[in-house]
């Protein structure tokens, strides 16, 4: 059966799996050796060299997930952007980077490109238009995220890449917030896709790991630099990431339906000053969200109202769990302004909009009505505790 008329649920379990031939196991066999044959065989295996057996097949798994010829399993979501990057550009090359990204993709360019003699702009915003205003002759690479962390801003996909093709330059995006069950990025031009894996694809917060997926004739310059800088991952973290993605429609699809509900829940309730999703028709680019996700995802984000302490709120919670990190099974929510953004200053968080009391909720699969009855509860307690102050 061709690979590209599958299902998702289908491609999640069945594409890439490592085939038992010996004991015709139900699931994939892991091979944990670091050492194989060199002699009479069709290619030298080594792990650093992404080709063990158990990183070939789930790479084939997540290839097809986005819709396209390859893929690179990495350490972790910074080896991914990191490898990536570096592989497409070198001293004298710039960069045009979105203005609202994950803040450690954010500090990574700021830190060490300046070491590398990269020279790189970051936006006004998110338009097309922002992005062709910040090219310049020597702009070898466009990077977004789509939806954006914290805010959930949306970056026309179709857009952007057809300015780089224009432009002759390689559009890269970070596509951890949609996952590959409500955004495909390549089918809109856009020519490299990474994952953070530690989030979505590995789902149950017990997993750290990285992707980028493309075309062959860029994946191969992906992969000749991360050979050399080793980013790859175990054979058993790749083993428990594959048997993760086996649940990824099924978990992501209940996420959103409760992020959704939830997302309407705050834009109603009087103690929130704005809620931040693309499901919701107040979201700017809600249009434009219709246009390219075939689904609104799991993760918004929210501002309590002013008085309101944004700590003693996360604390009252009795199922949400105040965490770091995001899209596991369990719903979690953190403070951007001092985890994924605290090495931002906080002028440049204010520009961006991420002020102190905004809230990243990452909404996991349980009931939604009791995450909505912890939530009214803690809004209780906490203006409670504001009155007797």
């Amino acid at each position: 059966m061709s690979q590209d008329k599958l299902g998702l649920n289908t491609t999640c379990v069945h594409v890439g799996e490592v085939k038992d031939e010996q004991f015709k196991s139900a699931i994939s066999p892991i091979y944990l050796s670091t050492s194989y044959a060199f002699q009479d065989v069709d290619q030298k295996r080594y792990p650093r060299n992404f080709n063990t057996p158990n990183q070939e097949a789930l790479a084939k798994k997540l290839a097809a997930l986005e819709h396209t010829e390859k893929a690179l399993i990495f350490g972790s979501g910074m080896a991914a952007i990191s490898t990536l990057l570096l592989a497409f550009l070198k001293t004298g090359d710039h960069l045009v980077v979105q203005n609202s990204i994950y803040g450690g993709t954010s500090n990574f360019i700021r830190e060490e490109f300046p070491k590398l003699g990269i020279e790189f702009t970051f936006t006004e915003g998110y338009e097309v238009d922002d992005f062709e205003q910040a090219l310049q002759v020597n702009t070898k690479v466009i990077f977004i995220e789509s939806p954006s962390n914290p805010l959930l801003t949306i970056t026309d996909l179709e857009g952007v890449a057809k300015l780089a093709k224009s432009k002759g330059v390689i559009s890269v995006i970070d596509n951890t917030f949609a996952s590959p069950v409500n955004q495909n990025p390549i089918d809109f031009g856009i020519d490299l896709v990474m994952h953070s894996a530690t989030k979505y694809l590995g789902g149950h917060s017990d997993i750290l790991a990285g992707v980028v997926a493309g075309p062959k004739e860029l994946m191969d310059k992906v992969w000749k630099v991360g050979r050399n800088y080793g980013g790859n991952l175990s054979d058993f973290t790749v083993w428990m990431l594959e048997r993760s993605i086996k649940t990824l429609g099924l978990r992501v699809k209940a996420q959103s339906r409760n992020a959704k509900k939830i997302a309407k829940f705050l834009e109603g309730h009087e103690d929130v000053k704005k809620v931040n999703y693309p499901g919701l028709k107040s979201h700017p680019q809600h249009a434009l969200a219709k246009s390219q996700m075939k689904g609104y995802g799991g993760m918004l984000s929210f501002e309590l109202a002013d008085g309101l302490d944004a700590f003693k709120f996360q604390k009252a919670f009795q199922l949400i769990k105040p965490s770091l990190s995001l899209a596991g099974v369990e719903s979690t929510t953190v403070s951007p302004h001092i985890t994924s953004h605290s090495l931002m200053s906080s002028d440049e968080r204010e520009a961006l909009g991420i002020s102190d009391n905004l809230i990243r909720f990452s909404v996991g699969i349980e009931s939604k009505d009791d995450l909505i009855k912890d939530l009214e509860q803690a809004f209780i307690k906490v203006k409670a505790t504001e009155v007797t102050a």
